[in-house]
């Protein structure tokens, strides 16, 4: 069983509308268990689509589909575990 976190701590910000529908949309593609806490959305499941890279791959198009994807990147911090975290001098730039 493969197990991946994402950690949200940076992007709770956003609201917990835009967290829920990330992990609807986590739980749609890769048809994993999801569970959600305050600061991390853990998938956990089974078979060959659930790969790191493939969860990056949908957090960085959820991240444009919301057009958030100017303030936010998607990082890889420990083995498997992904960030989304704050692109600094986003703020500035407004």
């Amino acid at each position: 069983m493969v197990e991946i976190k994402v950690d949200t701590s940076e992007f709770k910000g956003e609201g917990s509308d835009v967290i829920k529908e990330l992990a609807d949309l986590l739980k749609e593609k890769t048809k994993a268990e999801i569970e959600t806490s305050t600061n991390s959305i853990d998938i956990k499941g089974e078979g060959k689509a659930l790969t790191k890279a493939y969860v990056r791959v949908l957090l960085r198009k959820f991240l444009h589909k919301k057009e958030l994807k100017q303030y936010f990147r998607v990082i890889i911090e420990k083995e498997n575990v992904l960030k989304l975290r704050e692109k600094k001098g986003a703020d500035e730039e407004e």
